[in-house]
């Protein structure tokens, strides 16, 4: 059995965000990873005159590809990809979706403002370059067309109601320190997707950036055992 597993990044992101996981997953299957730029993200940054229609259809297609060459389809979808990934687990047959920090619900007041204390703390102190934080949002905050901002939430509004409509077995990750996408994202998750095989996982030291974070190691063991778990499925590290 042949398996295909699309990826699919956030708002203002890049496939960097998941890299790491797809590493992990190439080093230990055989299966085809696809990681596509959604347009208008990437490295820089070019939003204007894109619309979140175009996101769901880039994502929309490279299924389809994938679809081609693979019998069975898995998709991971993080921060807004994983509301686009909930959308085309509702309507292909996809054998199992993973939602990481994924955007039902958008920007935690109470962590974000942590996270504001500890970036002033730090330029209080000359740190602020060393601010992993600020280092790997500045150069978004930047670049970031603010207009697109509505194409970010007309897309969250677009997919939120195919949420009940998907019924493969799913994995929520959510990271406790989220200042971007709050906790409740991932409860509001759970009562709002259809299918029955749910599981939902707390990382307690991960922010946003979740395939970055400290607890990145017991995210990808996470995936993989979850992924794995399909008839037919075998993980490459295991053979002999």
């Amino acid at each position: 059995m042949s398996v295909g597993c699309l990826c699919i990044h956030g708002y203002t992101g890049s496939p960097e965000e998941v890299q790491p996981l797809v590493d992990y997953l190439k080093i230990r299957t055989d299966w085809e990873m696809v990681n596509p730029t959604l347009p208008g993200h990437g490295e820089e940054l070019d939003l204007e005159g894109h619309y979140y229609q175009e996101w769901v259809a880039t994502a929309e297609l490279a299924l389809l590809d994938l679809q081609k060459r693979n019998d069975t389809i898995v998709i991971i979808g993080f921060s807004m990809g994983g509301m686009i990934a909930s959308y085309l687990a509702a309507k292909y047959d996809i054998k199992r979706l993973v939602l990481l920090s994924a955007a039902g619900k958008y920007v935690s007041l109470p962590q974000m403002y942590k996270d504001i204390v500890e970036m002033c703390m730090d330029a209080w102190k000359g740190l602020l370059l060393s601010n992993e934080l600020f280092l790997r949002y500045q150069k978004k905050l930047k670049q970031t067309y603010w207009f697109s901002t509505l194409e970010f939430m007309k897309c969250v509004q677009f997919t939120k109601p195919y949420l009940a409509d998907v019924h493969c077995p799913v994995l929520i990750i959510q990271g406790e320190l989220d200042g971007m996408v709050p906790r409740s994202a991932a409860d509001f998750l759970d009562q709002e997707l259809g299918a029955e095989d749910r599981e939902v996982v707390y990382l307690k030291h991960s922010k946003h950036l979740i395939c970055h974070g400290e607890d990145r190691d017991e995210l990808f063991n996470r995936v993989l055992e979850f992924l794995i778990d399909l008839e037919g499925v075998e993980d490459e590290s295991t053979k002999q």
